[in-house]
């Protein structure tokens, strides 16, 4: 096969799809060439922690959103790579709820068991993708971040899988700019303890507001407020963390909120989401969407219907992640490699709408759940990726009934890998207790 194909972005998204294509290899299939740019020095995407905030040593954007003491947020039974379980990298059966240092080492384990890293040029920024129709060929530019030289090259597909979790939106609030305390974006959160004994107030209504109110209660702050905008996250929160209507205006330390109450604050924490932000991606090629289940433009929520060639992993909003972004690569892979045959405009368009007029008749998260749950399956029929997607599905809506019984009690649970069948264990910690997210502290049994 002599087609080139570029992969932007070595993350879990970028991963999958390389190891999608080795797989297919390993079976016997002729594969393109791969190429897959990745920005940062080493691969994982958001799960390669640093430190930095703002810019990088070389002066890029940082790409990182991953905090310390982060533990993930979901069952890890419900983004268990289908070839890959939990058990086969760490050996034995490990509790449900891990933190980062954990679940990176077994994304970045069936990658280096894939042997993939020869296909990423690391420290490498996309700076430009063009089309051209007379060719029919994708022109990528990219930059050498540490001999600063540029190249330009021709591909024949080009797969963005640069996921859309690390450039904030970041609204503004009358007197903010007055504000005498810290401001930041959740992007640029790194370390609970840094707020100990601060009175903090949260702006935002979903995970990431969640989490970092409850990572800094935790650790220490004094107190956490949380202001919604469309409505309360409305969990049974412990002591010390409140929800309030939206903030509307900050004098001095004071925050004013909408109902007409005031709140002492030391600092702004704003968990508003990100944006979909592909400016290295030419006018006609962009896709242009906010975080919802079903990005429009897309066939299968990954092919970009006004040119095939061109496809986006992860754009979805997520309940999966690490095994919908396996459905979606395995997929990408076989249209590339003339497996799947893709239909009409008018039929990838039509089939489109039809998902998206179902998402907007979604009425709470067991539908969003049953939803993209029918998604992975759809995709996964035709291609041979394996996954029991019904036990994923399970273990989602038992831990959404957790989460509204306890809030800080729900990573307490054990759930059963859609992989193995195993029931995972018991952690030696309650999670509201556990200070220490180390990989060692967490495989501790003794």
């Amino acid at each position: 096969m002599n087609k080139r194909v570029a992969i932007i972005g070595a993350g879990p998204c970028g991963l999958s799809q390389l190891r999608a294509f080795q797989q297919a290899e390993s079976n016997g299939a002729d594969i393109p060439e791969l190429v897959c740019f990745e920005r940062q020095s080493d691969w994982g995407g958001l799960w390669h922690y640093t430190w930095r905030t703002g810019l990088d040593e070389h002066g890029e954007p940082v790409h990182c959103s991953m905090y310390r003491y982060l533990w993930t947020n979901g069952p890890k039974e419900c983004l268990e790579f289908g070839d890959y379980s939990f058990e086969e990298h760490f050996g034995k059966p490990i509790p449900s709820f891990p933190p980062y240092a954990v679940l990176n080492n077994y994304i970045l384990g069936r990658a280096a068991k894939s042997d993939v890293r020869r296909y990423v040029r690391f420290s490498t920024a996309v700076r430009d993708v063009s089309y051209s129709e007379a060719s029919g060929r994708f022109t990528v530019r990219s930059t050498d971040l540490n001999a600063q030289t540029d190249q330009e090259e021709e591909f024949d597909h080009v797969i963005v899988a640069t996921g859309h979790f690390s450039v904030p939106n970041v609204p503004s609030f009358p007197g903010i700019d007055r504000f005498p305390g810290r401001v930041l974006h959740a992007h640029d959160f790194r370390d609970a303890l840094e707020f100990k004994g601060k009175r903090l107030l949260i702006v935002g209504g979903s995970y990431s507001a969640e989490d970092i109110a409850l990572q800094n209660l935790k650790y220490g702050a004094a107190s956490v407020t949380c202001t919604y905008r469309s409505g309360a996250m409305g969990f049974k929160w412990p002591e010390g963390i409140e929800e309030l209507p939206l903030v509307t205006k900050f004098e001095g330390n004071t925050a004013h909120f909408s109902d007409g109450s005031t709140r002492e604050i030391d600092v702004v924490i704003l968990c508003t989401g990100y944006k979909h932000h592909f400016p290295f991606m030419e006018d006609s090629l962009r896709l242009r969407t906010h975080n919802r289940l079903w990005p429009p433009g897309l066939y299968k929520g990954v092919v970009w219907i006004d040119n095939p060639k061109l496809a986006y992993l992860g754009m979805q909003d997520q309940y999966y992640t690490f095994s919908m972004f396996d459905a979606q690569a395995w997929y990408v892979r076989d249209v590339i490699l003339g497996r799947i045959a893709l239909p009409s405009r008018e039929e990838m368009e039509k089939d489109a709408v039809a998902w998206l007029a179902r998402e907007e008749a979604l009425e709470d998260p067991i539908q969003d759940i049953d939803y993209q749950t029918d998604y992975c399956k759809d995709l996964a029929a035709v291609t041979d990726y394996e996954m029991d997607w019904d036990v994923q599905s399970d273990n989602f809506k038992h831990w959404e009934h957790h989460k509204e019984e306890d809030i800080t009690g729900y990573r307490d649970h054990s759930h059963t890998s859609p992989v193995t069948g195993v029931t995972a264990p018991v952690h030696h910690t309650r999670w509201w207790e556990a200070l220490d997210d180390s990989l060692e502290t967490f495989m501790d049994t003794r």
